[in-house]
């Protein structure tokens, strides 16, 4: 009921920003959590940051708390990624993903909570 496309990615050195974005189209008569994951070559998909439905509960990876902040824009159905101070082990592809959430206002750090996944975008951090 949802499509989600990241954009934002780039080539950025270490320590620098970027800020990815997640646009969300298509059905919204229920909730959703909204989650951000990583993946990079040779890894699993890992979780890095998402926020409940309400918006009002977040968490991070350890690998990135004081340095990322998920954030969102319901008018515009988008979802926001601010990444500080790069490191490149932060180098993968990320993806967007949002989970149907019909009762709770929890978060979610698995991928298989997740029902729907944008098509990546790629943050290459250099040093």
């Amino acid at each position: 009921q949802v499509q989600l496309v990241e954009s934002g990615g780039g080539l950025v050195q270490a320590g620098g920003s970027l800020r990815l974005s997640c646009a969300a189209s298509g059905r919204t008569f229920s909730g959703y959590a909204m989650g951000w994951f990583r993946q990079a070559p040779g890894e699993e998909r890992e979780f890095v940051a998402g926020f409940s439905v309400s918006g009002g509960r977040t968490r991070y990876a350890d690998s990135v708390k004081g340095r990322f902040t998920i954030s969102r824009d319901n008018a515009k159905k988008t979802v926001y990624l601010q990444m500080n101070s790069l490191k490149p082990e932060d180098t993968a592809v990320f993806y967007c993903a949002a989970k149907n959430v019909y009762f709770g206002d929890t978060t979610y750090s698995q991928r298989r909570d997740y029902d729907y996944w944008g098509q990546g975008t790629q943050v290459t951090v250099s040093s």
